[in-house]
């Protein structure tokens, strides 16, 4: 089986058994039937759960296709972020970080630092880091990166790290492994947060590292024992579930994103436009080198913080949320949590699997809006306003839908 919706529907499933369910549902429980001496896969549920099992091996076969790969799940992405640092690196290392990646990464670099590891950064773009590689125990890049969507080769960033003996990690959350799988460029480990496009429904937290080496996968399964940072098995099953439509979400995902991202680049009221599918954005050569498909995040700059809320505030299809990847669209202005090297006006769009006339049409009729600040940011109507005539608003577009904001950025 190796069409990716073939995978992705059957990734993970134990052999059928009459009477059985395809996809078992969740083990809940804290420990197993153990007698005599310690033998068999489960003992404990912080050391082993059948449901993350079977969810761990429906991973590992979309990360490495036809290749033996071992899969670790976690409560979160940030579990797993901290477990392939925190058990490959000591005193004495040194770690390569992107400046430009995920907001948590500012925290990590404290902790690393508090424990004698060096740390040195660099931006995404450019394969800016490898001029800090020498001599480093771990290299960490996100590509994409989040949220500014620069774009760095990892074939040849691992070229370099092997020559010096580094491992190499790559956070693949942006892409998914249908949008680029990073053992295949070279990587030792594939990291990702399943909250957001791998799960795709924006109810789960969840995080997984896979990677090919026994030894090091030896190493991050000890670290997540010792830390107990363990999915638990409703979400697990959920996650596993999700899975079965990751290939349709991902397809829809993306070629909404395209489209959106083609509407933004025609309008003249918009700047700093980011996606890597676009040929002419900066990373586009790059990335069309080594990924599959190119995400389902757009990026751009509405000027200031008082337009990008007008715009937000407009928007009915659309929820003001942070995270990405779900079915639902959301969006965010970014620089409302701070950490990140964003302008006021800098906008998130994580592009939903919503129909794209309808999507186009709010965004649209939402920007057209913004231009106007005679309403207040933040202010909600209850009724239908007319855009300004734009060729893309198409269709009458549903009453307002209610936002929310999280508490912690994502």
């Amino acid at each position: 089986m190796t069409g990716e919706g073939t995978r992705a529907v059957r990734a993970g499933l134990p052999e059928a058994v009459k009477n059985e369910p395809t996809l078992p549902g969740p083990v809940f429980a804290a420990h197993f039937h153990l007698p005599g001496d310690v033998s068999g896969p489960y003992s404990y549920g912080r050391d082993s759960n059948p449901t993350w099992t079977h969810l761990e091996r429906a991973i590992a076969e979309l990360e490495a296709p036809g290749e033996e790969a071992h899969t670790l799940v976690f409560a979160s992405g940030m579990a797993a972020i901290s477990a392939v640092l925190f058990s490959q690196v000591g005193t004495g290392d040194v770690v390569v970080l992107p400046d430009d990646g995920y907001q948590a990464l500012p925290l990590v670099r404290e902790q690393l630092t508090a424990f004698g590891v060096e740390v040195r950064t660099a931006p995404t773009g450019g394969d800016a880091q490898l001029d800090v590689l020498e001599g480093a125990k771990l290299l960490w890049i996100e590509t994409p990166s989040n949220p500014g969507l620069d774009v760095c080769d990892i074939r040849r960033l691992v070229a370099a790290a092997r020559a010096q003996g580094t491992l190499v990690a790559v956070d693949n959350t942006l892409a998914t492994p249908l949008g680029q799988r990073p053992l295949e460029l070279g990587a030792d480990f594939a990291v990702a947060s399943d909250t957001k496009g791998m799960t795709g429904h924006g109810d789960i937290l969840l995080g997984h590292v896979t990677c090919r080496d026994a030894e090091l996968a030896a190493g991050v399964q000890r670290w997540r024992k010792i830390v107990g940072a363990i999915p638990g098995p409703m979400e697990a099953w959920l996650a596993h579930r999700s899975l079965a439509t990751l290939q349709l979400r991902v397809e829809r995902q993306t070629a909404n994103a395209l489209a959106l991202a083609e509407a933004l680049r025609a309008r003249a009221d918009v700047a700093g436009l980011r996606y890597p599918g676009l040929p002419d954005d900066p990373s586009h050569a790059v990335a069309a080198r080594q990924m599959h498909r190119f995400g389902s995040v757009v990026s751009f700059d509405l000027g200031t913080k008082e337009r990008a809320e007008r715009f937000l505030a407009a928007l009915r299809l659309v929820e003001d949320a942070t995270s990405f990847g779900s079915v639902r669209s959301t969006a965010e202005r970014r620089g409302r949590w701070g950490g990140d090297a964003v302008g006021e006006g800098f906008v998130r769009f994580s592009v939903g699997a919503e129909d794209a006339e309808d999507l186009l049409a709010d965004v649209t009729r939402a920007l057209d809006l913004s231009l106007d600040d005679a309403e207040p940011a933040g202010a909600q109507t209850s009724h239908v306003r007319t855009a300004r005539a734009s060729p893309l608003v198409a269709r009458a577009v549903p009453a307002p839908v209610l936002k929310s904001r999280t508490v912690q950025a994502s």
